[in-house]
């Protein structure tokens, strides 16, 4: 083993590579030798999810960036922000400096659903909007909202993220952290009733007890579900059982189906048991969607019954998982979009890559919350931390700090940094500052990096 300092590089400054990021510090390796940590993000801001991912008016989720605060005011830890794996940096470039590379990049493009009329004008994919009311850079800066009826399809949290901020009305949302042009954009939203539709039932839906209580928070939605909906098999009782957290939603859902209608505008309808076949178009546009009614099979999964519905619908948003995008001269499996691994470290034709691992989705693919990548870091940190106990660690050209420094500006490449998110942080703040908000999101790549920059 070396006497210097492990260097390690992780792609991604997500929850997921923030995560690694500490383990590695809360490591005996980084008492002795010490470990040397750069957290490398194609945004010029970190947080990744937290920051582009989760819905504007989830304050308690939001506030996990404190304790991500806290890895990255550490010592053993630089960021550099606005730097493209791939592009602007290579894995030959990484293997030059760094002794080991972790992988956290996540997952931000939609998964594929193939089905009749997918691509029609106004049918989206769920993270398109969720890039655009989170004002990512990368995405657009307007968006259509004149339908009237939506549909939503998917029994996650990101469809009831998505059918909450289509349900509320712009000023609802003006007290959160939405750039101006997203607040602009809602203020013309024209829907009334919002669908989300599922094909599995109650006790299936993978939304958490706090997003389902939250779409009751607005004075603007009526949350209807119907009774006749509200069917278990006996797998669903014994899974509901088995699980206070989906007991807890299944009764919430059951709450919302005896309720009286309290009159409020926008109607959240939540339809179990109907399966999406097909989006109807008209002159290359929305007009309506087919789904078949399902029922319960007995073994906790559904079948088809060949009854079919269609409804009036002017707009369709797939909300059906999330998909990671392949990283250049890194394995990678097409199929199940993730970066094959055992526990962590990276396989190539079934066999270790020295020196490469991956955490996050990019890793186990888009499931579990936020918190429940601390477990899988660790999982991956531990393998780097006994590879290099092993003395299997490739060899590192040029290990030293300043490496990369100089890499990034031979090139006059203008990255960002940790200081430089203080910087972001405080303008952010201070733009919110006059309107009584904590913060207005910048959302153009090269205002952020000025605000970043003292240059």
């Amino acid at each position: 083993m070396s006497t210097r300092p492990l260097r390690v590089a992780i792609v991604g400054a997500g929850p997921a590579g923030i995560y690694a990021a500490d383990s590695l510090m809360k490591s005996e390796t980084a008492q002795d030798p010490g470990v040397s940590i750069d957290l490398f993000e194609r945004m010029p801001a970190p947080f990744g999810l937290i920051r582009y991912g989760v819905a504007p008016d989830h304050p308690r989720i939001k506030g996990i960036v404190t304790a991500l605060h806290k890895v990255l005011d550490k010592p053993q830890v630089r960021l550099f922000g606005h730097v493209d794996f791939g592009t602007d940096i290579t894995m030959d470039d990484m293997r030059r400096m760094y002794d080991a590379v972790i992988f956290s990049t996540g997952a931000v493009a939609d998964r594929a659903m193939r089905i009749p009329g997918i691509d029609l004008d106004g049918s989206f994919g769920a993270a398109e909007f969720v890039g655009w009311y989170d004002g990512h850079p990368d995405f657009p800066r307007t968006w259509p909202l004149d339908a009237e009826k939506v549909a939503v399809l998917g029994l996650g949290n990101v469809s009831l993220d998505v059918a909450r901020v289509l349900a509320k009305t712009a000023d609802e949302l003006l007290v959160t952290e939405i750039p101006d042009n997203v607040y602009e954009g809602l203020k013309s939203n024209k829907a009334k009733e919002i669908h989300v539709f599922g094909r599995r039932g109650p006790a299936q839906a993978k939304f958490s007890p706090l997003e389902l209580k939250e779409l009751d928070h607005s004075k603007s939605i009526e949350v209807v579900v119907d009774e006749a909906d509200l069917q278990y098999d006996e797998a669903s009782i014994t899974e509901r059982a088995s699980s206070k957290i989906l007991d807890t939603v299944v009764k919430i859902i059951e709450g919302y189906a005896v309720r009286e209608d309290t009159g409020r505008p926008h109607k959240l309808f939540i339809h179990f048991f109907e399966n999406p076949v097909e989006i109807l178009g008209e002159d290359g546009k929305v007009i309506g969607l087919r789904t078949e009614r399902t029922e319960l099979d007995g073994k906790g999964g559904v079948r088809g019954t060949g009854k079919f519905t269609e409804w009036p619908i002017g707009a369709v948003y797939r909300a059906v998982g999330y998909r990671s995008d392949e990283l250049s001269g890194v394995p990678f499996d097409p199929r199940t979009a993730v970066v094959p691994n055992e526990l962590g470290r990276v396989l190539a034709d079934g066999a270790p890559v020295p020196g490469v691992y991956a955490t996050g989705w990019i890793k186990r693919g888009p499931v579990g919350l936020i918190g429940h990548t601390k477990r899988d870091s660790a999982e991956t940190v531990s393998c780097v931390l006994e590879d290099h106990a092993a003395g299997a660690l490739p060899p590192t050209i040029d290990p030293r700090d300043e490496a990369i420094v100089e890499f990034l500006e031979a090139k006059n490449h203008p990255y960002t940094t940790w200081e430089g998110w203080y910087r972001l942080d405080s303008h952010e703040r201070k733009l919110g500052e006059p309107h009584g908000r904590e913060r207005v999101k910048l959302v153009e790549r090269e205002d952020m990096i000025a605000a970043s920059r003292d240059d």
